[in-house]
């Protein structure tokens, strides 16, 4: 280029975020700068974990509130998909009926940011938002929940049918987890104790 007489010339390079990298550009995290909760249904957090059955997986997916670490949705199925997750929800909304304007936060999953579920928060009023990218530890009360339900009841036991499963997550979550455990971030009380102190 230099005995040709040449120069290079720079472009100027712009770019274009994959369709749905945009998408998710919309959802904020919302629960990042919010101040703790004072009481029940001003934060929930939800995810989903998956569960060994046989040789096969289960998904269970869970809506949690954050002032009381109650998990108030859950919902087990076969398949990872927006079906699922919208369950739970719903399953936590005929539960608490909350009023609008709570925070809705989740991961970035497609699960969460599927129309299915967007369009649902957006008919009760409830604001979505999500994790940073790369941000795993913005839904730790959701992963601490998950964390402990293995250590406590998944590990170690060998599930051969869903309805096995069903049984132990329902006297787990509904009967020791809400009522009975203690969290040391509630001063020692179990969610449902918390939540009668503080009503």
């Amino acid at each position: 280029m230099r005995e040709a007489g040449l120069m290079g010339r720079a472009a100027v390079i712009y770019r274009r975020f994959a369709a749905i990298e945009r998408f998710y550009r919309r959802y904020q995290n919302l629960k990042l700068d919010a101040p703790a909760p004072t009481r029940i249904d001003q934060q929930w957090v939800a995810d989903l974990t998956y569960i060994k059955v046989g040789s096969q997986w289960r998904y269970l997916a869970v809506v949690l509130d954050v002032f009381s670490r109650r998990v108030i949705g859950w919902s087990l199925g076969a398949n990872k998909t927006a079906e699922l997750t919208l369950r739970a929800l719903r399953h936590a909304l005929r539960a608490r009926n909350p009023r609008r304007g709570l925070i809705f936060h989740t991961d970035r999953g497609v699960e969460y940011g599927a129309r299915l579920i967007q369009a649902e928060l957006t008919k009760k009023g409830l604001r979505p938002s999500m994790n940073r990218p790369g941000s795993c530890t913005d839904n730790a009360h959701v992963e601490s929940f998950f964390h402990s339900l293995k250590a406590e009841r998944i590990h170690g036991v060998r599930f051969e049918c869903e309805r096995q499963l069903r049984r132990t997550l329902c006297e787990y979550i509904n009967s020791f987890y809400n009522q009975n455990r203690l969290h040391s971030g509630l001063g020692y009380l179990s969610p449902a104790e918390y939540e009668k102190l503080a009503a």
